[in-house]
């Protein structure tokens, strides 16, 4: 995934976009995700040995109009076909110009933020549908991609759209890596270090391409993490600013209270209202949905043990490994940090460090579930439903919260414990885990078995005892 010679992953994306190659028709794809996540470097990969036609929308600001948009069009349209002084006051006009260009032969183009392209002339969308209609698809080696980090607007002006209706050949979600394309990365830069050193990067990290792609070699994961947000002109210093702003703009200021609370812990609706002093309405729940959409926000949904099925009960996460350590230990030391006083910080010695590093962890095993059930044997389309569970406390039964539960259609329950630590286990895990699935309130005939989750080892205390049903260490996830 790296910006240079060498390409990580995305072996399944690059297969499906492959496939478009054997079509006798022109294809429009839509390929949405977070920013800094690959989505361009994606096209430009798949887009090698073609002629590749890329295209980008300028980050919005007070000052940009619909006409600097197209100005900007134009520039990079005469770069693309070896033409000088292109202007054009309309888009039509400069749609045209590309298609005549491109009316044969096997060409990828790419339009790249496309919301920000479009999102000061109102007519945009409808011009860019019309020349598709009329003139792209006419070639059936045609390849056009509409790509962005504003899923939102993708989501209800494109896919959502009646005049983009049966016309998408792929709508494509770009997600993080899985963690052992993530080490790949890491070897690809020269990062071999230890296993702990790696999740220490992922903590902070995530699976986002880029951020990895600036790891250090020659740095322990401590000193990359201190280089990466502890100095003023570290790479994600300011980095939570630039999301929240190329994302929502002038809405940024609502946004960012809503992950500053989610940043302590997994909330109820209700309870993030609460917090947020918001009023009882739907306005919270359509910004929860705008973030959830942007890949930001996980909504985690418990569900009924009977039959399977979805409860009202849900929980929204913060799943963005980066904005989670930046406003637990970033934000908070800003100026302190502009200062200079955090450039020799213990990163360890931070407060709720352990703590962090914790909710990280549960972050990039949820993120990795599938290998999980690879682990355990289970069979995807024997899933019944799977995710961290809330029991909440009635008159009937007491409050119970497991870190990850699988349920399979045969009933049998599958309670993971998650825990991250630099040393290992010990055996008071498993009284933990035996009071939590004490009060697990069981439906007749389910079985329920105790899985342990962990990255740095167990106390052969923990092994010996025989309780866990399976003890999985997380970090050979990051080699197969």
């Amino acid at each position: 995934m790296a910006q240079t010679d060498v390409f990580v992953g995305r072996e399944e994306e690059l297969k499906e976009l492959s496939a478009l190659l054997n079509k006798k028709s022109a294809s429009l794809i839509v390929v949405r995700g977070r920013r800094r996540v690959g989505k361009s470097r994606l096209i430009e990969e798949f887009a090698k040995g073609k002629r590749f036609l890329p295209f980008a929308g300028i980050p919005i600001t007070e000052k940009t109009t619909a006409q600097s948009q197209r100005d900007v069009f134009a520039g990079q349209l005469g770069e693309n076909l070896n033409l000088q002084g292109v202007t054009a006051t309309d888009w039509s006009t400069l749609f045209s110009l590309l298609a005549q260009s491109v009316r044969q032969g096997q060409v990828v183009i790419l339009l790249d933020e496309i919301s920000w392209m479009g999102s000061k002339d109102p007519d945009f969308l409808g011009k860019l549908k019309h020349a598709w209609d009329t003139a792209f698809k006419k070639n059936p080696q045609l390849i056009l991609v509409l790509c962005g980090s504003v899923s939102t607007w993708i989501e209800e002006n494109i896919l959502s759209s009646t005049g983009f209706f049966g016309r998408i050949s792929i709508p494509m979600l770009l997600e993080e890596l899985p963690l052992h394309t993530c080490h790949q990365l890491l070897l690809s830069k020269g990062f071999r270090r230890s296993v702990l050193e790696e999740f220490k990067i992922l903590s902070v990290t995530g699976g986002i391409p880029w951020y990895l792609e600036n790891v250090q070699p020659n740095l322990n994961a401590d000193d990359n993490i201190r280089n990466f947000c502890f100095q003023k002109n570290g790479l994600l210093f300011n980095e939570f600013q630039q999301i929240f702003h190329d994302l929502f703009e002038k809405r940024a200021e609502i946004y960012q209270p809503i992950v500053k609370v989610l940043a302590k812990g997994p909330m109820k609706v209700t309870e993030l209202a609460k917090a947020l002093r918001y009023p009882k309405s739907g306005t919270l729940s359509e910004y929860l949905d705008d973030l959830v959409e942007s890949g930001f926000v996980t909504r985690d949904y418990t569900w009924k043990m009977v039959t399977g099925k979805s409860s009202r009960t849900s929980l929204y996460r913060l799943s963005d490994n980066y904005l989670r350590f930046y406003l637990k230990y970033v934000e908070p030391n800003r100026e302190a940090i502009e200062q200079g006083k955090f450039k020799q910080q213990d990163i360890a010695s931070l407060p709720g460090w352990n703590t962090m590093m914790g909710l990280q962890f549960e972050n990039l095993v949820l993120k990795n579930r599938s290998k999980i059930w690879e682990k355990l044997g289970i069979r995807p389309e024997h899933i019944t439903a799977d995710n961290p569970y809330l029991q909440k406390a009635s008159s009937g039964k007491k409050g119970c919260q497991i870190d990850y539960l699988i349920q399979t259609r045969y009933n049998t329950l599958f309670a993971c414990e998650v825990k991250f630590s630099a040393d290992p286990i010990g055996t008071s895990v498993i009284q933990e885990v035996k009071g939590k699935l004490s009060r697990l309130s069981l439906p007749k005939r389910f079985s329920c078995w105790p899985i342990l989750i962990h990255v740095n080892g167990v106390d052969p205390k923990v092994e010996e005892s025989g309780y866990f049903s399976e003890i999985i260490d997380f970090s050979q996830f990051l080699k197969t």
